[in-house]
């Protein structure tokens, strides 16, 4: 049976925070525009998407510092930062300081996985040590220890005028509770789970083998955050964002509609089958006014079982289309599923 809807809690958007290669200063300051606007309208939180050797944000850390200087209130995330690009300890260093700077607002979503291209990009990341990374759950382990403060290194104490510690500094005490895990398989909602973690579900999810059609996306992802919370030790407290590309048309122009419409029925074929090998399954971009698609939320299994989101901004859209898309959400979409505005 479908779980009761809740009043949406925490309502959310993401970024992906593209760049004319030309003027790559714009891009980033238009990223920045769009997290002030959203902090004015009321959300509740901005997340930026990381993208390497694309024309995208490539350090997402670095842009929230930035972010955390020119808000006051809105929590900042990162979904996600795929750890195979990462050091976690040098990771941990940076997630802590920028945590500071925010007065405690930072919300780190992490992946794991081989770097995208990896046969090309290994001589450049990794030229020593390539064919032995390990790229799996562990890599983030080591970053959650080290955010929670345990050791990095068998000393500390004092060296000449030097005062040295065996934990990472800064320390950020609530950080280890923010830490996300952005995941699409059973397997990673699991682990997430098992180390107290919080979980992000996309609008990406692993289906199941073959022989078992047909899939349904949402029924999908509904088991995941069974999966999560059955497996967390705050059980069906544990916290759960849902991220769907949601576009709210009530104050779109004409143009706007038409080719948000284009947009999304451009992508609707991948909606109908797993593609690729790690056979990925997407959920179809949700098109029309906020009365529509609070329908089509409400009648969503997953998005019954949450009470915070972070919709996805499309990406390759002009900022003047994110200013409208963000309104509608803050001032018709998310008071239409029983949110209000932070202050």
């Amino acid at each position: 049976m479908p779980s009761t809807p809740r009043p949406l809690r925490k309502l959310g958007f993401l970024t992906i925070g593209l760049f004319d290669p030309a003027d790559p200063a714009r891009g980033h300051e238009s990223t920045l525009e769009i997290i002030e606007l959203g902090e004015r309208l009321g959300f509740d939180s901005a997340w930026v998407r990381h993208r390497h050797l694309q024309y995208g944000i490539s350090s997402p850390v670095a842009v929230l510092a930035a972010a955390s200087q020119r808000t006051r209130r809105i929590e900042l995330g990162t979904a996600v930062i795929p750890l195979g690009w990462e050091n976690p300890l040098r990771l941990a260093e940076d997630l802590a300081t920028v945590d500071l700077l925010s007065g405690g607002r930072l919300n780190p979503g992490l992946s794991v996985g081989p770097p995208m291209h990896y046969d090309q990009v290994r001589d450049a990341l990794y030229p020593d040590t390539g064919d032995s990374e390990d790229f799996g759950h562990e890599r983030v382990r080591r970053l959650l220890d080290l955010v929670r403060g345990k050791p990095a290194s068998d000393f500390s104490g004092v060296e000449g005028f030097e005062v040295f510690s065996d934990v990472v500094q800064p320390h950020s005490p609530g950080l280890g509770g923010r830490l996300w895990y952005g995941g699409g398989s059973l397997g990673s909602a699991r682990w997430a789970g098992q180390h107290g973690m919080n979980f992000l579900t996309s609008s990406v999810v692993k289906a199941a083998g073959p022989g078992e059609e047909p899939y349904d996306f949402a029924e999908i992802q509904r088991s995941l955050i069974r999966e999560f919370r059955a497996h967390h030790p705050d059980g069906a407290a544990a916290r759960v964002s849902q991220g769907l590309v949601v576009i709210p048309t009530d104050s779109a122009s004409p143009e706007q509609r038409a080719r948000y419409a284009e947009f999304a029925a451009k992508r609707l074929p991948r909606t109908t089958a797993p593609q690729g090998p790690a056979r990925l399954l997407f959920a179809p971009d949700l098109v029309g006014t906020s009365a529509e698609l609070a329908e089509r939320l409400r009648a969503d299994p997953a998005f019954r079982e949450v009470d915070e989101v972070a919709f996805a901004l499309p990406f390759t859209f002009a900022h003047e289309d994110y200013a409208q898309i963000l309104t509608d959400m803050a001032t018709k979409l998310g008071p239409a599923l029983g949110w209000r505005p932070a202050v």
